[in-house]
């Protein structure tokens, strides 16, 4: 099964010195129906403006994660943690027990980041902090894994059993994703257009997919895209036994 939403259905915020596209309930924005998929609770596309950004503010019991896509941002946290992301960088916060941090665009140009929350398999974890910078040739017609929490070499590592993947494909390059019923992958089309088994998917649209074994992402034109792989969360709520129920 494959949702697609288009673009124009994403949630759009001016602040000004921030323009952002909300792609799942977070602040003001509020959609009982589009609250999460599996443990991807927030995707942020976010513009901010030359000399402007986040001043300093709390997060707990989330893995944050940065990639920007053009431009740079300077992060600062109480942890001690004082970097520059740039394009090629990904960055991992994770909040664990609490921590406060500020985002700010220091440069002269604006500032292109994806900002992603997925929800932690265990909670009461340390603060921590990790970033690496990629060589966005390794992504090139190719899924590549740039952040994940299952044991895959050379990523930044956080708390969750998923992986988040880059690809910049040529036309006509198609690559193959293979997942099961535990599992939901996400898929945002940065540029270009894609066929994912044959549905068409432009730029800014996303792909919610759930139940497919085998998901084949072809670029009708050339594309760039993210995929996020993530437990399917299915097993909250309560179990089959006890919904069996039981005679007193």
């Amino acid at each position: 099964m494959i949702k697609i939403i288009d673009a124009d259905r994403r949630h759009f915020s001016d602040f000004g010195w921030l323009k952002t596209y909300w792609l799942f309930s977070f602040s003001s924005y509020y959609d009982p129906d589009n609250i999460q998929f599996g443990a991807l609770r927030v995707f942020n596309d976010d513009v901010v403006q030359p000399g402007m950004g986040f001043p300093t503010h709390p997060h707990e019991e989330m893995e944050i994660i940065t990639v920007v896509l053009e431009g740079e941002i300077t992060h600062e946290d109480s942890m001690g943690n004082k970097s520059v992301i740039q394009r090629g960088d990904v960055q991992r916060m994770s909040a664990g027990t609490g921590l406060t941090h500020s985002e700010f665009n220091l440069a002269s140009e604006p500032v292109h980041f994806y900002q992603i929350w997925i929800l932690p398999d265990e909670k009461g974890l340390s603060p921590s902090y990790d970033q690496k910078r990629f060589d966005p040739v390794s992504w090139k017609n190719a899924l590549c894994p740039v952040a994940s929490g299952q044991d895959l070499p050379e990523t930044v590592a956080f708390h969750t059993n998923a992986t988040i993947y880059l690809a910049d494909l040529d036309d006509g390059k198609d690559i193959q994703f293979k997942s099961d019923k535990s599992r939901r992958v996400f898929v945002y089309v940065t540029t270009g257009e894609l066929k994912i088994n044959g549905q068409k998917v432009r730029q800014q649209d996303q792909a919610r997919i759930d139940l497919e074994s085998v998901i084949r992402i072809e670029a009708a034109k050339p594309a760039s895209l993210i995929l996020i792989d993530v437990p399917s969360c299915r097993g909250w709520g309560y179990s089959g036994d006890t919904l069996k129920g039981k005679r007193i």
